[in-house]
């Protein structure tokens, strides 16, 4: 993979990302007795359990790199390449720097940590996200199934968590394991709303230049659009309305360049529940 400019500014986003991660670890996460979500839940309850009753510490990031191996060969072959190799620089320095940072109380305020916890756990995974890669682990997974379903997965992971959190009410404390509800549900949230890969909207568009204006925008993106002939009730001049399906994250782009070809063009946006048919995912690198 030949290194660009845009690789580097991936680099530096997903250093970052890890960063935050194994912070939030070795702070609210450690301090606070929660359980994480994914491969980190289950890296942590399988620290705590060996440390419990074999009385032998294993690090967090031990378990958590070995976790990662098998799904990464999955993401390899079906999602992306440069997608993958960037996940696992990120899932390889959250557990190098898991290993290295000092553990740190913030607070013993155990809903304070479970809330700042979950809200950077999910700041950690949404900037990986934004530069098209993942913390490994059930992200791989959720990422996955979200390609091939194409829509978000992200909601099911809590579900698919509450076993981890059964286990560790059972064997430690069903408090801790209450407020690490909290924390997967903030972190889930957070995600929700900052992941916009697999969130569709549509777009009418009602303008008198529909062929420079589908020119411009086949530029930008190759979804299809729709062309219906009307009459303006109010100007009784032609209309055309245009209709196409995009993900979230392109609106900004398609309506700038709609604007570009008419500043008169009349927009309205649409949340789009799911689609059906021949649509095309911009496919991850």
């Amino acid at each position: 993979m030949k290194l660009q400019k845009k690789d580097l500014q991936t680099l530096l986003v997903i250093i970052l990302s890890a960063a935050i991660y194994a912070f939030n670890i070795k702070t609210f996460v450690q301090f606070g007795g929660l359980i994480p979500g994914g491969f980190s839940g289950i890296s942590v309850l399988s620290n705590r359990l060996i440390l419990t009753y074999l009385h032998i510490n294993i690090p967090f990031g031990y378990f958590y790199f070995s976790l990662n191996v098998i799904p990464t060969f999955l993401v390899f072959k079906y999602v992306g390449k440069r997608f993958t190799i960037f996940s696992v620089i990120q899932y390889v320095l959250v557990s190098i720097f898991t290993l290295v940072m000092p553990n740190y109380a913030v607070t013993g305020d155990i809903m304070l940590i479970a809330v700042f916890g979950g809200l950077l756990a999910g700041v950690a995974t949404s900037l990986a996200l934004s530069v098209n890669a993942s913390g490994g682990g059930t992200d791989f997974i959720a990422i996955y199934s979200a390609y091939k379903l194409k829509r978000s997965t992200w909601s099911y992971i809590l579900y698919g968590n509450a076993i981890l959190l059964t286990i560790a009410g059972l064997v430690f404390s069903w408090e801790s394991a209450l407020y690490s509800i909290i924390y997967q549900f903030v972190t889930i949230q957070v995600i929700n709303s900052r992941h916009l890969r697999f969130k569709h909207v549509g777009l009418y568009m009602i303008t008198e230049k529909p062929d420079e204006m589908m020119e411009r925008i086949f530029k930008s993106t190759r979804h299809g659009i729709t062309k219906l002939w009307g009459e303006g009730g109010f100007s009784k001049k032609p209309k055309c309305l245009l209709y196409m399906v995009i993900n979230a994250f392109e609106v900004e782009t398609v309506t700038q360049a709609a604007k570009d070809i008419d500043p008169k063009v009349f927009i309205s946006i649409t949340k789009v529940e799911k689609v059906i048919g021949n649509y095309y995912q911009k496919p991850l690198e």
